[in-house]
C-alpha cells in the first residue's frame, strides 16, 4: 500500500514570490543518489501546457524552484513543453534531466504520468515528483492537492459578493481534475446562498484543443456568462484564465483567480481591481518541500497530500475590497473552520 502523508510545512504564499529568470542547463553526468549527493545539480521542473508565464499553475511551480535555488545555491533547470508533443517527448525530456544529474526531477501536471512511470524505473537513484497525479514508483513522490477545498472557499466568497444572484465557473478542460474545482465551487455557493445560480462551462474536451492555453477562448466564455447575468466568475483554466479576468475587468464584474494569488501578478496588474480573490494551490510549496527533502537526504516518496489543514490550499485576501463586502470574511473564516474540523465535507465530484 502506498504511504499517504499530509505535510506540515511552508504556508500558502510561496506562489506569490517574485518571478525572475532561471538558470537553465547543466552538464551531463552520472545520476546522483536520491539523497542530494554532491553530484546532484539541483531541482529541475518540466512545465505543463501553457508553460512559464501563465501567471498561475506553472508560475507557481517556478516560484518554488526559485525559492529552493536561493536557499540551497545550486543549479536549476526549467523546461518548456512543445506543441502537440507525445508521451515519448515527455519521457525523453524527463530522462535528459535525470541523465544530466538533476535531482529531484518534477513533472508539473498530470500529463506527465505515463512518461514518469517509465522514466523513474530507469533512474532509481533519482527522486521524481509529479504534480496532480499519482504515479507508482519507489522513487516517485505524487504531489496532490485538495483543490475542492479552496474552490469551496471561492464559492463562499462568490455567493457573498454577487449582486445579480448569478455567478460563473470556467474550466479549461473537461477532465476529472477540473471537475474538483467546479464541484467544490458550486457546493460553496449553494451552502452559502441556495438562491444563487451557477453557470458553468468548459472550454475544450481535451488539453490538445487549447483549453489551458487559449486566453481568447477564456475571454469568449466569460463574455457569454456575463451576458447571462454572472457578476462573479471563477476560472480554473491555466493561461486561458487570463482571458476570463480580462473580460471580467472590461465588464466591471468580479473575477476569481486560481492557483497563484493573481491579484499580485504583475502581468495582470491592469485588471487587479476586479480580481476579488484567488483559490490558492501551493504548487510552489510542494516543489520546494520535495527539493528540501532530497537535500536533507530523506527524499519524500508516495502520495503527499496538500490540503487546507496544512495550508496546501487556501483563499487569498490581498484585495482590500474583500473587506468591504458585508459578511464575506466571516463566512469564509467559518467555512475554513468547518472544513478543517470536519463538519463540512467538500465533495470532489
Amino acid at each position: 500500500m502506498r504511504r499517504i502523508s499530509k505535510l506540515t510545512r511552508v504556508a500558502v504564499g510561496v506562489a506569490s514570490l517574485a518571478l525572475a529568470a532561471t538558470a537553465c542547463g547543466g552538464t551531463s553526468g552520472d545520476n546522483g543518489d536520491s539523497g542530494g549527493s554532491k553530484d546532484d545539480l539541483g531541482v529541475a521542473i518540466a512545465y505543463d501546457i501553457g508553460g512559464k508565464g501563465d501567471q498561475s499553475f506553472n508560475d507557481a511551480a517556478f516560484a518554488g524552484l526559485e525559492k529552493a535555488k536561493k536557499e540551497f545555491g545550486f543549479k536549476t533547470a526549467d523546461v518548456e513543453p512543445t506543441e502537440g508533443e507525445t508521451d515519448a517527448d515527455k519521457e525523453q525530456r524527463l530522462a535528459s534531466l535525470a541523465r544530466q544529474g538533476y535531482n529531484p526531477v518534477i513533472g508539473v501536471g498530470f500529463a506527465y504520468g505515463p512518461a514518469m512511470e517509465a522514466v523513474a524505473a530507469k533512474y532509481p537513484d533519482t527522486t521524481f515528483g509529479i504534480v496532480d497525479s499519482v504515479v507508482e514508483g519507489e522513487n516517485v513522490a505524487s504531489l496532490v492537492f485538495a483543490e475542492e477545498q479552496a474552490s469551496y472557499l471561492a464559492g463562499v466568497a462568490a455567493a457573498k459578493a454577487t449582486k445579480s444572484n448569478t455567478v460563473g465557473f470556467v474550466g479549461g478542460v473537461d477532465i476529472p481534475l477540473i471537475h474538483k474545482f467546479q464541484t467544490g465551487y458550486e457546493q460553496g455557493v449553494k451552502d452559502t446562498d441556495a438562491k444563487v445560480k451557477v453557470v458553468s462551462q468548459y472550454l475544450t474536451q481535451t488539453a490538445e484543443e487549447g483549453g489551458f492555453s487559449s486566453p481568447d477562448k477564456g475571454k469568449a466564455a466569460a463574455e457569454g456568462q456575463i451576458e447571462k447575468g454572472a457578476d462573479v466568475i471563477y476560472q480554473a483554466a491555466g493561461l486561458s484564465g487570463q482571458g476570463v479576468i480580462e473580460a471580467a475587468a472590461k465588464a466591471k464584474v468580479w473575477a476569481i483567480g486560481v492557483d497563484s494569488d493573481q491579484y499580485n501578478q504583475e502581468a495582470l496588474a491592469g485588471y487587479k481591481d476586479f480580481i476579488l480573490t484567488s483559490a490558492l494551490k501551493d504548487v510552489g510549496g510542494a516543489v520546494y518541500t520535495l527539493t528540501k527533502s532530497v537535500q536533507d537526504g530523506k527524499p519524500l516518496t508516495g502520495t503527499q497530500v496538500f490540503d487546507l489543514k496544512v495550508n496546501g490550499v487556501g483563499l487569498s485576501d490581498s484585495n482590500p475590497k474583500m473587506a468591504e463586502i458585508p459578511g464575506l470574511k466571516e463566512a469564509v473564516d467559518e467555512a475554513k473552520k468547518g472544513i478543517t474540523d470536519g463538519t463540512i465535507k467538500v465533495n470532489t465530484e
